[in-house]
């Protein structure tokens, strides 16, 4: 045959007299190889190229360079701690201290600094009122302190107070404010539960000492977004025949024993802002026996709300001389019992903030006061009414 094909592959082939003989290096391998050597060439450019970072300095320069710069500077001798402050370019908005400590390694603490120009401004903003939302239900135990009657409020070691901590945060803005109490919570455990059910958050509620499951109703309240107050029950002229209840202070006791009894009404429940009589229009009236209560008072950090039912209350005039945050209610609104009767103590309410620029108004957790207020409150604000805890409406030495 004059071809190849039944021939065996590779076996006793002879080499054509004009085939040229073919190079050990084919086209294929040639590119190959040259792949390979770009890729190894741009690995290693990558790895030696310049980056613009400046190599860190190995410990011991480091820590000589810090030494020259103290004794040039004049700082401490050698073994104590050396600062170095410096600015950065890109770090202008800071403060650079470099720091050699004993052990010769170096600390940089950046810091920020007030700007120039037109950057960034640093705002200052004091102490805030109120407390976490999350955690309102529960008291803070730096307010606290442990008394054979139980946890008593008291002003922390950083000077914060209950009326601070617990009051309800509000806008701060110009405007008509009105502060709504509503006491006499725990008394009654179905009036309790109406009144946590139907007031909104902006009231103030005003548990009774001498109520029951307080703890339990306070909690809900708090988580409610309520501001609380404690009534204390005080010794009114008709006392026995109108008894407030257990714990009353009164006039004819020595000084440590309604301290005592105080001290058994502020143990029962936590997280209030202040205190709110209970009846009392003779103790309060009676100066000798009134001024050691108002004395504690302001010593815990409370604040005292006459509920204004006293005429001859000499409240006002303790707590100025002694310095509590002290406030008067403008009106009682529900004297009557009747809705309609209600609306309009509450209209005439309104007209007194709308004058004075704020007010504040009590009522007792009746039915149809709570009622009454929770429609009228919701109306009110409509008209740019702002509800505050009553914390925001007493005067407080401290504003001053």
């Amino acid at each position: 045959m004059g071809t190849d094909l039944n021939a065996p592959l590779g076996q006793n082939r002879k080499a054509r007299p004009n085939e040229p003989q073919k190079s050990a290096l084919s086209l294929g391998r040639i590119l190959l190889g040259a792949g390979v050597a770009v890729l190894i060439g741009v690995s290693a450019w990558t790895v030696l190229r310049p980056t613009g970072l400046i190599e860190p300095k190995p410990a011991a320069e480091a820590v000589a360079d810090a030494e020259n710069t103290a004794e040039e500077s004049g700082a401490t001798p050698a073994g104590s701690k050396r600062t170095k402050p410096q600015t950065s370019g890109a770090l202008s908005g800071a403060h650079v201290k470099e720091t050699l400590t004993d052990d010769g390694s170096v600390v940089t603490t950046f810091s920020p600094k007030r700007r120039d120009g037109d950057g960034p401004a640093f705002i200052e903003v004091g102490g805030t009122k109120g407390q976490n939302p999350r955690m309102a239900a529960f008291p803070n135990d730096a307010l606290l302190e442990d008394a054979p009657e139980g946890r008593l409020p008291i002003t922390g070691p950083d000077g914060l107070r209950p009326m601070d901590q617990y009051a309800r945060p509000w806008s701060g803005a110009r405007g008509t404010r009105i502060a709504l109490v509503v006491g006499g919570l725990g008394l009654s455990q179905t009036g309790t539960q109406n009144a946590l059910r139907q007031l909104p958050p902006e009231i103030t509620m005003a548990f009774a000492a001498s109520g029951n499951s307080l703890e339990r109703w306070m909690q809900e309240a708090r988580r409610n977004g309520h501001e609380i107050l404690l009534q204390v029950p005080f010794e009114p002229f008709d006392y026995p025949e109108n008894n407030p209840g257990p714990h009353t202070l009164r006039v004819g006791m020595d000084a440590r024993k309604n301290l005592s009894e105080l001290r058994s009404s502020l143990a029962r429940i936590t997280n209030y802002t202040g205190i709110m009589n209970f009846l009392g229009g003779r103790f309060l009236s009676d100066a000798d026996s009134l001024e050691p209560v108002m004395r504690d008072i302001g010593r815990r950090g409370l604040l005292f709300l006459d509920d204004g039912t006293s005429a001859q209350s000499l409240t006002g005039t303790l707590a100025e001389t002694i310095g509590v945050p002290h406030g008067f209610a403008d009106m009682v609104i529900d004297t009557e019992l009747e809705r309609t009767a209600i609306l309009k103590k509450l209209d005439e309410l309104e007209r007194i903030a709308r004058r004075n620029g704020s007010a504040i108004g009590v009522a007792s957790a009746f039915d149809e006061s709570v009622e009454a207020i929770s429609q009228w409150a919701d109306e009110a604000g409509t008209r740019g009414i702002e509800f505050v805890g009553v914390s925001a409406l007493v005067k407080d030495p401290q504003q001053q």
